[in-house]
């Protein structure tokens, strides 16, 4: 993978009201080859980026410079980008064939390297049967590979998606993320992706740039998100965690932080900022992942403290433990093999256990 800067979103802002920023001082990198995804709750402003992109939204202010030439006076037809909807925006009139020729009919190439090329790409989507059905006669995949085969035949460098899954099933969602990057693999183009799926987020994507309220919160790849979040709203959106009250002591190092939870239980966690208070304890927020914890451990382990047992849920190939601290906070534990000894009446009281490198504290904005 080229290293190359490819594009790049410099202060990007966008309003519709002049009141409000729908997306606030957006700052992205991508270089050629990637696949970015931007990740974040509904209404978080991913979209309206993807769209500033496009140039179906002109920006309010800030700059996009792709390969180095600022675009937004390019109009989109000129910007030669691939765009794949969750909608499938596939012409119904037309078949499969007729869909994937358009984008090459319109740009006037030969009719006989138009047919190759078709031809070509209904072989990449393993659909070469089905080149003459109308789109109300294929299935949601197939509708869904033919769109991302119409957005890619003209060979454009960058490819948009914005949640090109959504309308899909979960069985038929994990058989098109495999074929996206498959083919991303296999032609090398760059992609932008939007969902608000972490799951798809984390399997697909080289980088991920996680959105609150139209500001980028952390842009780093999977691992780092899940290993080390830059705040808790991150902590609290990529996988699952126990997101929890805590006060913090002053007198923190800079690897780590000392906190109290829960009936003066001693805390310790590694230190995401480094802020000093000249209170003496101070509000901050605790996040550690519910597979990290071990329920009545062998060994002392950093952090460890008492706990009720409220109940369990069944997930299949895991176990979720569900219990209650003294100061009434709640707290999961996550395991994929079966406990020692089972918990099997609620109001049991237990001890809960984690090591400092395996957990967070954040303090309150």
């Amino acid at each position: 993978m080229s290293t190359a800067m490819y594009l790049q979103f410099k202060n990007v802002q966008k309003t519709y009201d002049q009141k409000s920023l729908v997306v606030a001082d957006f700052n992205l990198s991508l270089n050629k080859g990637e696949f970015i995804t931007l990740l974040g709750p509904s209404g978080s402003g991913k979209t309206t980026v993807l769209m500033m992109l496009a140039g179906f939204e002109p920006l309010s202010n800030g700059q996009i410079l792709l390969e180095g030439q600022s675009i937004e006076k390019i109009p989109p037809y000129r910007r030669n980008i691939g765009v794949v909807f969750q909608n499938y925006a596939l012409f119904p009139h037309m078949t499969v064939e007729e869909n994937l020729a358009y984008p090459l009919k319109v740009r006037r190439q030969p009719k006989q390297q138009v047919q190759q090329r078709v031809r070509d790409f209904l072989d990449l989507i393993e659909m070469r049967a089905f080149g003459q059905r109308k789109p109300a006669e294929l299935s949601g995949g197939q509708k869904q590979r033919v769109a991302l085969a119409r957005a890619l035949i003209f060979e454009p460098s960058l490819v948009l998606m914005d949640e090109p899954l959504g309308a899909l099933d979960k069985k038929l969602r994990e058989q098109m993320q495999f074929e996206i990057m498959r083919l991303h693999e296999q032609l090398g183009f760059s992609v932008i992706y939007v969902t608000h799926d972490q799951g798809e987020a984390l399997t697909m994507s080289d980088r991920i740039a996680v959105f609150n309220q139209g500001v980028v919160q952390q842009y780093a790849a999977p691992s780092t998100l899940y290993n080390e979040p830059s705040n808790a709203f991150v902590a609290g959106f990529i996988g699952e965690n126990n997101i929890l009250p805590i006060e913090i002591k002053q007198g923190s190092t800079e690897s780590y932080i000392h906190g109290v939870l829960a009936e003066e239980a001693p805390i310790i966690a590694r230190n995401n900022h480094t802020d000093e208070r000249a209170d003496d304890l101070y509000s901050g927020l605790l996040a550690v992942r519910p597979e990290k914890i071990q329920i009545n451990p062998h060994t002392r382990l950093d952090n460890q403290l008492s706990a009720t047992f409220l109940t369990e849920q069944y997930g299949g190939d895991f176990m979720r433990y569900f219990f209650s601290l003294s100061n009434g906070a709640k707290i999961s534990v996550k395991k994929v093999s079966p406990l020692p000894q089972p918990l099997t009446q609620s109001g049991q009281t237990v001890s809960l256990g984690w090591d400092r490198e395996d957990c967070f504290i954040f303090q309150h904005k």
